[in-house]
């Protein structure tokens, strides 16, 4: 083989590589023949790059081949997106190729939404093409209605107190903040004679706590002691001892025993007041008439007999 023909046959190597390369760097794949190619019409395509992913369904299915003008006068500024599909997916011509933001980071991709009603798409034809909104235009277009209309509330607001504020107000509003400014002063000086009396009374209050301390140790210890000092069996004892005057005076009020008849029985009153009345009258009678208690005559004189009206008035027989 002669030198010419080897370097014809390497030329013609590079040149093919060179297509290939040029192609498959635009998404196209040369050797690939079962690859689709379909065609999507924008107005903007807000920032498409050419081997941008396409997908369906979050799948990878191809790649952007080509962006380019349309070449058509009359939809000048229009732009034609080429897309290679090598999935071999079935959708029809009413499907939409969506662009839309791939991340915060910026980049945009383009999914097919894919529709089965109609005609069946072919490579070559075309689809309808729909831009997505990125995350901050999204949250823009639906804030910006929001932030307007809270502008306006705001500055019917300030109207409003501009009104309502008139220069009397404002001097009014004026004055208060002036004794507001000095009630604080004022603040400021109660805190520090506060704070000045503290610490001019510290000693005291130290000596205060010192002394409350004392008394607190000296009630620990008096209670200490009250434990120790068997207070249960005193309070049991003394629960005895009311029980059983509770069960005298119960006896009592019943009738029982001396005391109890001689509250309940009159009978036994009445001998107890006629006995006593009968004991005055005799002692009244020898304190009247000793002699006839105790008789002493030589001549046998009889002493005289008791008499009643006499014992009554106090006045002796004799």
């Amino acid at each position: 083989m002669s030198k010419e023909l080897k370097t014809g046959i390497v030329a013609v190597i590079v040149i093919a590589l060179f297509v290939w390369g040029y192609n498959f760097l635009k998404g196209q794949d040369l050797f690939n023949p079962s690859t689709r190619y379909f065609y999507v019409e924008y107005d903007n395509i807000s920032g498409l790059n050419e081997a941008s992913v396409v997908t369906i369904n979050g799948l990878k299915v191809g790649k952007v081949a080509e962006i380019n003008f349309n070449p058509n006068p009359e939809k000048k500024g229009k732009l034609i997106v080429t897309l290679s599909v090598e999935n071999n997916f079935k959708f029809s011509k009413n499907s939409i190729a969506k662009i839309y933001s791939a991340g915060l980071m910026g980049g945009q991709n383009l999914a097919i939404v894919p529709s089965y009603e109609g005609e069946e798409a072919k490579s070559g034809d075309y689809l309808t093409g729909k831009v997505e909104s990125d995350l901050i235009a999204s949250l823009s277009d639906k804030l910006t209605p929001k932030l307007e209309h809270t502008i306006v509330g705001v500055d019917s607001l300030v109207s409003g107190f501009n009104q309502i504020l008139d220069d009397k107000s404002r001097k009014s509003l004026n004055r208060s903040i002036l004794n507001l400014e000095n009630t604080v002063s004022d603040v400021r000086k109660t805190l520090g004679a506060v704070n000045s009396m503290l610490n001019n009374s510290k000693g005291n209050i130290e000596a205060t706590v010192q002394n409350a301390k004392k008394i607190t140790d000296d009630f620990s210890k008096v209670s200490e002691e009250l434990a120790k000092a068997n207070l249960g069996n005193t309070v049991k004892k003394l629960e005895t001892t009311l029980t059983n005057v509770n069960t005298l005076l119960a006896d009592m009020k019943s009738g029982k025993g001396t005391l109890g008849k001689l509250m309940t029985d009159e009978k036994m009153y009445t001998n107890l007041t006629n006995a006593s009345k009968e004991l005055e009258e005799l002692l009244r009678e020898m304190k009247l008439n000793p002699k006839r208690f105790v008789h002493f005559s030589l001549f046998g004189k009889k002493a005289k007999p008791y008499n009643e009206e006499n014992n009554e008035n106090n006045v002796s027989n004799q």
